[in-house]
Formats: structure tokens, C-alpha cells, sequence
């Protein structure tokens, strides 16, 4: 689990391919303390595990589904990645809860400065734009981010100077990819507000109800 706060940007060093898949070698610092083989580190959002380390890099693997699934297929030696360590009981949770299963990929369609910010418009497949909301959470390549607005083909997000100083997102470009994650919690709401619901029976009347958004309504919970 991460939060989508940012520990620092890393630099690929080496990408080789294998059978299941391939090898990416980053350069780093910060994530590198007390790091230990097996840890989860976030690579522009997704969960990977360090299988070695050395004092200025670590090396991870991604599995074909993986490289499928987001946009570390099309990475290069020099290319910067962003990096955050797996969260810790006790840390803070200053972003949103972050699991690092990248949901889809997006492209960026329009970059646009707004006073201090920079305003990033990304286009997204239907079956990510379902569950963005507007001020809802999204993960854009590993940040967390509060959605500025959503349509029924993109969605944009403001990016505030510290937020592009120590991540990536400022130095990308118009047809770019990135690497989304929707809110987990919106999956969960859809999952029990949907029809697959096993009913609920209470202790006392023994009666069978489901939950609806009325309910939740009712109850305070919407």
C-alpha cells in the first residue's frame, strides 16, 4: 500500500529483457534506506519487488501482465521514474490510499498553466472514467491528486509548483502515457451498491434488504 506522495525521482539505468518478462535497473537514494529484498517500492505507480540492490540502485522485475497492463513496457535507460516505498504502520497518509494495480492507462491531451499550477487534461478509457469523480482522488504515474473536473472522455487535475518540482508530471508532453489508478473506495461502493450483492439479514427481524444509495443516504453515509 502506498499514499501517491512522491519520496524522490529515479533514473533507469538498465532495462533488459527476460522470458517472464523484464529487468529494470533505477538509480536512487532516499527509497534505498533500509531497503531489503522482497520490499514494494511504487515505480510510476505500480507495485513492484526489489529482488536486488546495490548502495546506489535497485533492481526490480515486471511480469508480461504488468507491462501490458501500464506504461513501463516503453521504458528506456535515462528515463526518470517516480518512487515511494511501500507505507508503513504509523506513517501518515498525506495522499489517498494507493495499492500500486494500475487500472489503465491514460494520454495526455492538453497541458495548460493556471496562475502558480499547471492544469494536465488526461484522456481515459470508459471504464476508468466511470469511477472519477469530480474532487475525487486519482494517481497519475504514482502522485495522488484531487480531480479539478471529468467528462465523458477526460479528466484534469492541477499541479501545484511543489508537486512538479519533486515528481515527473511537469515534464510530460501532449500524446504522452501515463499510468492510472482510480480510488479503491470507489470500487468498493460500486461493489456494494451493485447487483451481485449477497443480502443482508439482520439479527432481530431476520428480513433481507440491500444496500442502495438510499440507504447510505439515510444513514448519513452519502
Amino acid at each position: 500500500m502506498f499514499t501517491g506522495l512522491v519520496e524522490e525521482i529515479g533514473q533507469v539505468i538498465r532495462v533488459s529483457a527476460a522470458a517472464h518478462g523484464a529487468h529494470f535497473e533505477v538509480r536512487a537514494n532516499k527509497v534505498l534506506d533500509n531497503v531489503q529484498l522482497g520490499d514494494s517500492i511504487s515505480v510510476n505507480g505500480a507495485c513492484l519487488t526489489v529482488v536486488s540492490y546495490t548502495n546506489h540502485s535497485f533492481t526490480v522485475d515486471a511480469v508480461p501482465e504488468t507491462l501490458r497492463r501500464t506504461t513501463l513496457g516503453r521504458l528506456a535507460a535515462g528515463d526518470e521514474v517516480n518512487l515511494e516505498r511501500a507505507l508503513r504502520l504509523g506513517d501518515r497518509l498525506g495522499g489517498h490510499i494507493v495499492s500500486g494495480h494500475i487500472d489503465g492507462v491514460g494520454v495526455i491531451s492538453q497541458t495548460a498553466g493556471e496562475g502558480l499550477a499547471t492544469v494536465l487534461t488526461v484522456q481515459a478509457a470508459d471504464e476508468v472514467l466511470r469511477y472519477i469523480a469530480d474532487k475525487g482522488s486519482i494517481c497519475i504515474n504514482g502522485v495522488s491528486l484531487t480531480v479539478m473536473e471529468v467528462d465523458a472522455a477526460s479528466f484534469s487535475v492541477s499541479v501545484i509548483p511543489h508537486t512538479g518540482t519533486v515528481t515527473t508530471l511537469l515534464k510530460l508532453h501532449v500524446g504522452d502515457r501515463v499510468n492510472l489508478e482510480i480510488d479503491v473506495l470507489a470500487k468498493y461502493v460500486e461493489r456494494l451498491l451493485g447487483a451481485g450483492l449477497s443480502p443482508i439479514e439482520t439479527a432481530d427481524s431476520r428480513t433481507k434488504e440491500r444496500v442502495t444509495l438510499d440507504m447510505l443516504r439515510d444513514n448519513g453515509f452519502a
